[in-house]
């Protein structure tokens, strides 16, 4: 049976599905709002984007649910008082709980009871600290033997996002991918059939690792130093961006490539990571529009990627370059790279050690013969991808407030939903039916959006290049500093408040930003009250 649900939360749904029945809507349909406009896409597709990826509408509703889809989605133009449903951004399953710093550690409140006990054992899975082989714990080592972090909750602090190296602070919920692009016609045959995503470093692989198993070295220390640049608003007001720069001290096996590049990572929260993944593939690229045929300046794009668990190719959506097609295949990579521990999807026992660190090729791995080929069995898989599927968004709060309502005008008049979209309906046949047919609030397209020199890492991924990243979703983002003990945001933490985090935005949000720093100071107040309520 699933679980009883309170009376208070069934007042705010119209019907058991999770989706509203929308009143006649007299909304005037913004860019990308509409989901009749995957029709006109369909026809101006990129050519990298496979014929077989659902570009025109969705085949799991029939025309009257396609009707209250595109109306429930539609931007509104109401400023006066909150939407219906906005309050639950997370669908049925929105998390009602008090807000403290397990915020965003609650399971989906619409999974079964039965669900709830393996949502428990996968948190206990994500939490498990890994150690070395050989090991008395056999069915808990097998780290590294090059790491990051022993648990996947010591980099998703309380499931949140990570934070920047600061003082005395580690850096061990950031760290730095390394990667190259195509040097010979090869290997730009291996990006464009989207078999890989980029090349690693022939020394120290896909990613800096920092720590090292006992009798091995780690690879080296992140080392970041950051300059101040003031900015000048239009009022007036001065603002201080802090620009980092990033380098990697006492290398342990020698000289990087000259040809890699250093991409810093953030982690980011974890919660309606389950919402996202049953978003349906065109309501995603009915946003996109990759020619700017529209000529707004907003230019977003699909990263087709290679699904490695079915071998497809498909849309990206999860990373912030949005370089994986799954919750199940982010989990895979996350073992290998992060922490060292092979699973079915990376079935690397030594995680990221290359082939010329034999030192590291040499240790023992945790592969036990009783428990499978990996050392992350399937059981281990599935219960923490269960988990990373199932952790709920919190509530919205202060929806009503006039300062709140007045900063969502703002949102929407100075363009930020060109790509933090706000609304999605989930797809009807979701493998969970808690997942099914949810209105759902993240505030974002999922696709690539090219930011501007100044946040640009250089590094290709995929089809993203070196100055695109995803549009981050942004609800829970006003928990931050509840769940996190800190506000650190974009991909490498260097904004230290929301107002920096938009003022770094070049390329395709330049006009939102500008904007932003041309407004006054109470618009620009009141737009940040509306970020801390979501």
């Amino acid at each position: 049976m699933r679980r009883p649900v309170d009376s208070s939360r069934c007042s705010r749904r119209a019907r058991n599905d999770g989706l509203p029945l929308p009143k006649t809507p007299r909304h005037r349909i913004y860019r990308g709002a509409s989901l009749l406009l995957a029709i006109t896409l369909a026809t101006s597709t990129s050519a990298g984007e496979p014929a077989g990826l659902p570009t025109s509408r969705r085949t799991d509703l029939t025309p009257r649910d396609q009707a209250r889809v595109l109306a429930v989605t539609r931007p509104t133009t109401d400023f006066a008082k909150p939407e219906p449903f906005e309050l639950m951004q997370g669908g049925a399953g929105t998390s009602e709980k008090d807000i403290n710093r397990d915020a965003f550690s609650q399971s989906s409140a619409n999974i079964t009871f039965g669900e709830e006990g393996t949502f428990r054992l996968g948190n206990a899975l994500f939490r498990k600290n890994w150690v070395s082989s050989p090991s008395s714990t056999q069915a808990s080592d097998g780290l590294g033997p090059l790491f990051n972090e022993r648990a996947c909750q010591n980099c998703h602090l309380k499931d949140g996002r990570g934070r920047p190296p600061e003082g005395g602070i580690g850096s061990t919920s950031i760290f730095l991918r390394l990667a190259r692009d195509a040097s010979n016609a090869e290997e730009e045959t291996a990006l464009a059939d989207h078999k890989v995503l980029n090349f690693p470093d022939p020394v120290y692989g896909s990613q800096l690792q920092d720590l090292a198993v006992p009798g091995l070295k780690g690879e080296g220390r992140m080392r970041v130093v950051y300059t101040e640049e003031k900015v000048k608003l239009a009022d007036g007001a001065v603002v201080s961006l802090r620009k980092p720069g990033y380098s990697i001290e006492d290398l342990a096996y020698g000289p990087l490539d000259p040809r890699t590049t250093l991409s810093p990572r953030l982690t980011p929260p974890m919660i309606g990571l389950g919402l996202i993944e049953q978003i349906a593939a065109a309501d995603i690229l009915s946003h996109a529009d990759p020619d700017d045929r529209d000529g707004d300046g907003i230019s977003g794009r699909p990263n087709i990627v290679r699904d490695k668990l079915s071998g497809a190719v498909t849309l990206g959506r999860f990373g912030w370059k949005a370089q994986a097609a799954s919750i199940r295949q982010q989990t895979a990579d996350a073992f290998a790279g992060d922490i060292g521990i092979s699973t079915p999807e990376v079935p690397k026992h030594w995680g990221d050690c290359t082939e010329v660190q034999k030192d590291c090729l040499a240790m023992p791995n945790g592969m036990q013969e009783r428990l499978g080929t990996v050392e992350a069995p399937p059981p281990v898989r599935d219960l923490v991808t269960f988990y990373s599927q199932n952790l709920a968004v919190p509530a919205r709060r202060d929806t009503g407030k006039p300062d709140v309502l007045a900063g969502k005008r703002q949102f929407y008049e100075m363009g930020c939903i060109s790509c933090h979209t706000p609304k999605f309906v989930t797809m009807r046949g979701t493998p969970n039916k808690a997942q099914a047919f949810q209105l759902i609030w993240p505030y974002s397209d999922f696709l690539l959006h090219d930011m501007g020199e100044g946040l640009a890492d250089g590094q290709r991924v995929g089809e993203a290049s070196g100055s695109e990243w995803r549009t981050p979703p942004l609800w829970g983002i006003g928990l931050t500093a509840t769940v996190n003990g800190n506000s650190f945001y974009l991909h490498d933490g260097r904004a230290r408040t929301l107002a920096e985090a938009i003022l770094w935005h070049g390329g395709e949000g330049q006009k939102a930003r500008d904007r932003f720093a041309g407004a006054a100071a109470a618009d620009r107040d009141a737009l940040i009250k509306f970020l801390e309520s979501l």
